[in-house]
């Protein structure tokens, strides 16, 4: 078996000096008067953030930083794309019966994510279970290898996920995903019932219960009305669908066209990232260090910041329909932020397949684990603790129970 070694990031002096010689010659357009965010990122702002990158950003003290988390690659075999190097953080913890933990990231977000539920979820306590954290890279992302051949899928994002957990020795596990990463670990446990024992989401992407395949939901959907919070959630997913859609529909049908535009241009990307980090989140007061800090990632990833684009094209090739099938292994769990992208009735979620935990929350965004980490952390203790509804589901593995001292 191929070995696991430990990753150390390193971006080459010359890709930084590119980077400022790149962000020096900008080209900015214009704007129109008052403009706000109506149209977009607003010129002051993107111009504001691509001096303080050329001039003032701290790459160095950045990557220290990163350097600082458990760092690993390891080369996986996909069938058909052959070995793809994968880049994960991997947080062990102290306690002899941790559940293991696969995290899962999204566009455009990255591993990083998982940093500020690091120390949340591994110490664990009398009252808290602990887990062994795992958060790789997606293929394509970060610090793992470029795809290079058409029809990379969702059941290839699987493949390479499962392959890794089962590498790390953890055979059984449960999982927790946003975004790309609540679908794909959706189908992870779809596909893999007898490894992916329970999932907790915080991008709930279900639609309205049917007659044909859910006919108590539809009859108790027919029947309940909505609340005031649910009518709002569907006013958010309206504005969505209308008005904040629109990379949507350029990356899953012309990736590559876009493509040239974010890997030549450090403005670019910063302002198509830029935009979502804000209009996708629940006023969360980002600083400018963690605006760049998101986008450097990107822009310095293996890949490249084009390939991320890809997985809206390749998985949105097979429908919608695929991740909203009722699986009825794997215990869910769902969390309902306020400013999320799409949110949807909680009747809806439950037809995703057997909820067993569902938490709705006063503030927070798409960006669950960055804005409101200590949120999720408490909606995993409350599911695997002591008396939860998923106490033990992983054999072996209660959370519970340190190793001895010595």
């Amino acid at each position: 078996m191929a070995s696991i070694d430990p990753y150390t990031l390193a971006i080459p002096e010359e890709k930084l000096e590119l980077l400022k010689q790149k962000l020096s010659l900008a080209t900015f357009p214009d704007e129109l008067d008052e403009a706000g965010w109506d149209y977009g990122s607003p010129l002051t702002e993107v111009k504001r953030l691509a001096k303080y990158w050329q001039e003032k950003f701290d790459l160095r003290k950045v990557e220290s930083e990163i350097n600082k988390l458990p760092n690993f690659s390891t080369p996986i075999d996909v069938d058909r794309y052959g070995s793809l190097d994968i880049h994960f953080v991997h947080q062990k913890s102290d306690v002899e019966k941790a559940i293991p933990l696969l995290f899962v990231h999204g566009w455009p977000g990255s591993f990083l994510e998982v940093s500020k539920l690091l120390p949340l979820l591994t110490k664990g306590g009398k009252d808290s279970p602990a887990f062994h954290v795992v958060a790789p890279s997606l293929p394509n992302f970060g610090f793992s290898s470029a795809v290079t051949k058409k029809g990379f899928e969702t059941p290839q994002y699987v493949e390479a996920l499962h392959k890794l957990m089962q590498k790390l020795g953890y055979t059984k596990y449960v999982t927790q995903g946003g975004d790309w990463g609540s679908l794909i670990t959706q189908v992870l446990a779809a596909l893999y019932p007898d490894h992916v024992l329970a999932s907790h989401l915080n991008s709930v992407f279900a639609r309205p219960p049917k007659w044909i395949s859910n006919p108590l939901l539809a009859l108790q959907h027919a029947v309940t009305p909505y609340t005031s919070r649910e009518q709002h959630g569907l006013a958010r997913t309206r504005w969505f669908f209308t008005k904040g859609k629109g990379y949507h529909t350029q990356q899953s049908t012309k990736p590559q066209t876009l493509g040239y535009a974010l890997a030549d241009s450090p403005v670019g990307l910063l302002a198509w990232i830029y935009e979502k980090l804000h209009d996708w989140t629940d006023s969360y007061p980002w600083t400018d260090d963690e605006i760049l800090t998101w986008v450097s990632i990107y822009w310095f990833s293996t890949a490249g910041p084009a390939a991320s684009l890809r997985i809206y094209f390749e998985i949105e090739q097979v429908g919608r329909e695929f991740f909203t099938h009722y699986n009825p292994r794997a215990k869910l769990g769902l969390a309902y932020f306020p400013r999320e992208i799409v949110v949807v009735p909680k009747i809806w979620g439950r037809t995703l397949g057997p909820v067993v935990y569902e938490s709705e929350h006063d503030s927070g965004g798409h960006f669950a684990a960055w804005e409101k980490p200590e949120a999720i952390a408490k909606d995993l203790n409350n599911m695997f603790r002591r008396g939860g509804p998923v106490y033990g589901i992983v054999p072996g593995r209660n959370g519970y129970q340190k190793k001895p001292a010595g």
